[in-house]
């Protein structure tokens, strides 16, 4: 899969002006490095903030244009950073980059850190102006050994031109920042297991109240933001608030601009910034190119293996949270898959749970033992053992493990499809229940939870 922000035949023609993430990227692929990212207007937005804006303004800019989180929580920015804490005796804060990208189906960030790595930096150093933080960390997934790599490279450039480190642009602000791999978990994803990690404990997530803006990184303020959110915050400070709003189609509650995408058997696979209020249906006809031929559309997830599942008549929803919420599901990530006529769903479903289970922390019960419950289950209707009330025993997993049912958001993101795939396709759940005559009895039919 070729890691572009291409359309169709690149008749995208891809500016400024309306491509504020992707414009400077090159056609071969290749990164862009600190020459060629200052000729193409890179950091004038931090030398802007640098010289003409304080912090407080800073973070009402990006707070007016409406940035919100381009992770898959979509909490606004502003408001976010607005959590910090303003005591100026307080030192010691840090900003983290949240780049443990590995929600299935997604790899927007890596495209990002692979080839524009400055522009994460960039992104990075305005925002710990505006947090008056002296230290960030990004918080890489370890897999992504190429984007470690240019993300290193790119930090030394940006030290050698002395726009990391002490008394940056001659503010008298200083600024260090460091590149993390992180060992592998996707419960890292969850910005209190991230602060964990990074400060070599188990990975699990905190409990909060304190949220890390009072109590993060070793008992510091802790500002953590996603590598895409980070990225739309130098064109916002350079371009100003009113271009950014206009980015946006009309009806869409979300600003500006985000990376999407298109996996599974279509014509055309690939990842492509475009107006948040785009419909599904232009995303996966126009860029996507449709299914390859020989398949059909069944169902399709908006944004990472953690959104539930669509039909083909739900392509006319627009492409923001909003959008995608009147549908029944979740924007996500943006990135979405697309599942042809040729899979089972029971399938599909057992192999997305038996993902989840393994990356449970384990803490918290409802997620430790209904996850690998719900594997079992799965496992026996697709091999033609199911039992009767199998399903519905699923139904139940799928309440119990929602949200607010669990100490974090992965329990309730991992039944999330599970529960629109019973929904639309219960025939097929159905199939692989065996007979009355051939079932066991519910009582004497153990059931190990966790094993």
């Amino acid at each position: 899969m070729t890691l572009t922000s291409f359309g169709p035949a690149n008749r995208i023609q891809r500016s400024a002006e309306t491509h504020p993430l992707t414009w400077r990227l090159r056609d071969d692929g290749e990164a862009v490095w600190l020459d060629e990212y200052q000729a193409k207007n890179g950091y004038a937005a931090a030398r802007k903030a640098f010289a003409d804006m304080d912090q407080d303004a800073i973070v009402q800019t990006v707070k007016d244009a409406g940035l919100k989180g381009r992770g898959g929580a979509g909490f606004p920015t502003g408001v976010k950073w607005g959590l910090m804490p303003k005591d100026e005796s307080i030192n010691i804060r840090y900003l983290l980059c949240n780049a443990d990208e590995m929600e299935p189906n997604t790899w927007k960030d890596r495209m990002l850190m692979e080839q524009l790595p400055h522009l994460l930096i960039e992104g990075m150093l305005i925002s710990a102006r505006a947090l008056k933080t002296y230290r960030g960390y990004i918080f890489l997934r370890g897999e992504y050994t190429t984007a470690a790599k240019h993300l290193n490279r790119a930090v030394e450039e940006a030290k050698a031109a002395g726009l990391l480190g002490k008394n940056i642009l001659g503010s008298g602000f200083d600024f260090e920042l460091f590149v993390h791999t992180g060992a592998g978990r996707y419960i890292c994803g969850e910005e209190t297991a991230l602060i964990n990690s990074l400060e070599g404990r188990r990975a699990n997530p905190r409990s909060k109240p304190p949220f890390p803006a009072a109590v993060g990184v070793w008992g510091k303020p802790t500002c953590v933001n996603n590598v895409e959110t980070l990225c739309n915050v130098p064109a916002i400070i350079a371009d100003g608030v009113d271009w950014y709003k206009s980015l946006a189609r009309e009806g869409s509650e979300d600003m500006g601009t985000k990376l999407m995408g298109f996996s599974g058997k279509v014509k055309n696979p690939g990842l492509w910034e475009l107006p948040f209020g785009v419909t599904g249906r232009e995303l996966f006809e126009d860029y996507a190119g449709g299914m390859r031929d020989g398949f059909k559309l069944k169902a399709w997830q908006p944004g990472g293996a953690g959104t539930g599942f669509l039909l083909p008549e739900h392509l006319d929803a627009q492409m923001y949270a909003g959008g995608i919420a009147k549908v029944g599901t979740r924007m996500g990530t943006g990135l979405a898959m697309a599942v042809d006529d040729s899979v089972n769903m029971v399938s599909l479903l057992r192999n997305m749970e038996q993902f989840f289970a393994r990356e449970s922390c384990g803490f918290c019960t409802p997620c430790r033992d209904g996850l690998p419950w719900s594997v079992k289950l799965l496992m026996a209707i697709e091999e033609g053992r199911g039992q009767p009330g199998d399903i519905e025993t699923l139904l139940g997993l799928v309440g119990f493990l929602g949200p607010g049912k669990t100490f974090c958001a992965h329990a309730p993101g991992a039944v999330e499809p599970l529960g629109s795939a019973i929904k639309y396709f219960r025939p097929e759940f159905e199939a692989g229940i065996a007979p009355v005559s051939a079932a066991v009895p519910p009582l004497a039919r153990p059931i190990v939870v966790g094993a």
